[in-house]
């Protein structure tokens, strides 16, 4: 101490915000309670610690035989924006009388609450020395906003990783005022051996919870996003029901949002079912043990991503709150957590898993290194921070040295006449496509299929896209859970009970999805189209056949046998004409590519097609554009024609509209633009009022196949960041 100019002791005041900062900020303070030859403590308690709805936290720092020496009320009710702007400004308020009366040499402020930025406002302003815990780490909310700003304010940084360091180094700090010692929760959880973690379990979840048989679910709302968080929490209590297992469920913290994800969890029954458990607040040492031997953890807590790692507990992180965080193998990211099967596919996946324990955020020796810290400082250096700018140099060329690959899919259109691959990006650009004939045989076409994947997935390589997975658009019934064509349509021969999944995922060595065309065509609506954002839509094809896709709560409907969505086969009409289904009076009967055809042969046999300006060569097979051509040439039978086509795939949007009430129609297909508004007389004219406002809409996708193919890679591929 004397070496570094400070002849007494140093006043530390530690200052905790939450349970959170608490479970980081405690194993320092027991540090510095043990040397009270060189240290003074003082301890400053605020923001959630002392609100009932979040457990009243300062308890366990009484527990833990620390003497708080101010507790500040600043929490401002309302749990929104404008609540947190008001809690900031309150505790700028009652801030400096505490600090004119302890008068601390240092202030320790942990990460980046906005509780935390008003701390390090006021010591900075009240010329008092800070020391930031976790500065320069990489969330992907607010949080890194304010963190960087306490980052500026703060003299002193402990950080956790290498990476954290350089980016403090990079944010222009002073590299000697930077301390790379490790997370300091990490101290305990390293050491945390609890032969008696079944009492811990058992208490918290039931007698009858087994080891590794439960979910920790730990969800906190998104500040830049609220709206969206909040159904982010609803979908995953709706996966975690659907999963059925034993589940933890923890309050979220009492950032803007977190009244309303209580209210879900509420409105779901969650206190009173029989499979959940949801608690304000578990103290940090059983918590340590319910996720350490936990089946899974889910949501986008950062003790997901950092404290569990020392465990190997499977985590699955959902949305982007942590996406920028550095994390073990052990963390699954699910980025676009908008729909129930994306999170309860990335529980299966990851549910029961056990994975190698991770030290990226610290050894267990934080806390020796920090303390040692503190007693170099020295009080008699200037107040006044330097920034270390890194010199600025006239003229310099930006040239870009490594571009990052292009995440992408392969796209696989498997129609009646062609056979097409396409590589396609995450913003759903085709960025190549190939087209062959669709051979007429099993043997030939899955051949040809996979010369053509390989050698797309060759040229991806030079094209600098990194395939994710492979889908597949085909017509015919498709049980997508196992990647196989159970029942195809007469366009495609030899294509039944076919399992596409293996022999493409054995070859490439990528995961395989394959759907129904129709279903594709609605995914590509809901990721690239006119449905993107709609929670409930149907999407019609007009082409060859009919087909279409409905999307209901956001989610794809595929029925009990996988039979959903066959609109080309509502039937219209009694005594219409035969459809290739084997009944009559369908859609598809009327309104195809193939009805159209059928009619357009019909008056070319009875010389009732052709009219003046008009022609079809003697090699060209008559077909649905040539009856289209007449018909805006003036011939009335050819009008007529294309009038019923339209009623009936009107009639069949009125039934549509009546049964699912869907707010968005979206006629897809060669045909869609010839029959949009006959479509929208019939709904006027047939439909209830209430369903008459309704938009109906022309797809502006080029290929809805392809990007509905690759849409179910791009949505369903996560990717874990290292």
């Amino acid at each position: 101490m004397e070496k570094n100019g400070n002849n007494r002791k140093l006043r530390v005041c530690v200052a905790t915000c939450n349970r959170a900062d608490y479970s980081k900020l405690a194993p320092i303070m027991f540090g510095i309670k043990t040397e009270p030859a060189f240290f003074e403590l003082d301890v400053v308690v605020l923001g959630s610690h002392l609100i009932d709805d979040y457990g009243n936290t300062y308890r366990m720092i009484e527990q833990d035989d620390f003497d708080i020496n101010t507790r500040l009320h600043t929490i401002v009710r309302g749990e929104d924006e404008a609540a947190m702007v008001e809690s900031v400004g309150l505790a700028l308020v009652k801030l400096p009388d505490v600090l004119n009366r302890l008068k601390p040499d240092i202030m320790i402020v942990h990460g980046d609450r906005f509780d935390a930025l008003a701390l390090a406002t006021s010591a900075a302003l009240m010329n008092i020395r800070i020391l930031h815990i976790e500065g320069g780490e990489v969330s992907g909310t607010i949080d890194d906003s304010i963190r960087h700003a306490i980052t500026k304010l703060a003299h002193y940084h402990v950080c956790c990783t290498r990476s954290a360091e350089q980016h403090l180094i990079s944010m222009c700090e002073d590299h000697d005022r930077i301390l790379l010692a490790g997370c300091p929760s990490y101290d305990k959880l390293l050491s945390a051996k609890n032969k008696d973690y079944m009492s811990i379990i058992r208490m918290w979840l039931g007698d009858d919870v087994k080891c590794k048989d439960y979910i920790v679910a730990l969800q906190h709302p998104v500040t830049t996003d609220i709206k969206h968080s909040i159904k982010m929490f609803e979908l995953t209590l709706d996966a975690l029901i659907s999963f059925n297992k034993r589940t933890l469920v923890l309050f979220p913290n009492i950032d803007a949002g977190s009244k309303e994800m209580v209210r879900v969890m509420r409105k779901k029954g969650i206190e009173h079912h029989p499979n959940f458990r949801a608690v304000k607040h578990v103290p940090f040492d059983q918590f340590i043990q319910l996720v350490a031997h936990a089946g899974c953890m889910i949501g986008n807590s950062s003790c997901g991503v950092r404290e569990v790692g020392a465990f190997g507990t499977p985590v699955i992180n959902l949305g982007t709150r942590q996406i920028g965080r550095e994390t073990g193998e052990n963390v699954l990211h699910v980025r676009d957590a908008d729909t129930q099967d994306k999170i309860l596919q990335a529980l299966h996946l990851q549910f029961g898993k056990q994975y190698p324990c991770s030290k990226i955020y610290g050894d267990g020796n934080a806390v020796p290194r920090i303390l040692k810290f503190l007693k170099s400082i020295d009080l008699q250096e200037p107040l006044q921070k330097k920034f270390c700018f890194p010199p600025v140099k006239e003229n310099i060329s930006q040239d870009i040295d490594h571009i990052l690959e292009t995440l992408s899919a392969l796209a696989v259109d498997l129609g009646g006449t062609n056979l097409r691959v396409a590589i396609v990006s995450m913003k759903g650009e085709i960025v190549k496509k190939y087209t062959q004939f669709n051979p007429k045989t099993y043997e030939e076409r899955i051949s040809l299929i996979l010369q053509m994947c390989v050698e797309a997935a060759a040229e991806a390589v030079k094209l600098n896209c990194r395939i994710l997975g492979v889908g597949i658009s085909t017509g015919g019934r498709v049980n997508p859970q196992e990647g196989i064509v159970l029942h195809s349509t007469k366009l495609i021969q030899e294509w039944n009970s076919v399992d596409l999944r293996t022999p493409l995922s054995d070859t490439l060595h990528l995961p395989v999805w394959v759907d129904n065309d129709g279903n594709c065509a609605a995914m590509a609506e809901r990721k690239f189209g006119q449905g993107k954002g709609q929670e409930n839509f149907v999407t019609l094809i007009t082409g060859t056949g009919i087909g279409g896709g409905i999307i209901h709560q956001h989610e794809l409907i595929h029925g009990s046998s996988f039979c959903a969505a066959e609109l080309g086969h509502l039937v219209v009409s009694l005594d219409g004409p035969d459809c290739s289904c084997g009944s009559h009076g369908c859609i598809e009967a009327y309104a195809s590519g193939m009805a159209l055809q059928r009619e357009a042969k019909k008056l070319h046999d009875e010389d009732l097609l052709l009219v003046e300006g008009m022609s079809v060569p003697k090699d060209e097979p008559v077909g649905a554009l040539h009856l289209i051509q007449a018909a805006k040439l003036g011939n009335v039978k050819a009008q007529s024609i294309l009038r019923t086509a339209g009623t009936a795939l009107g009639l069949g949007v009125v039934n549509i509209l009546h049964t699912m009430n869907p707010s968005l129609v979206i006629l897809s297909g060669v045909l869609a633009s010839h029959y949009i508004h006959i479509v929208k007389d019939v709904i006027r004219q047939q439909a209830l009022s209430s369903v008459q406002d309704v938009d109906v809409v022309v797809s502006d996708l080029v290929d809805p196949a392809l990007l509905g193919a690759a849409s179910m890679v791009l949505d369903y591929t996560t990717r874990r960041i290292h």
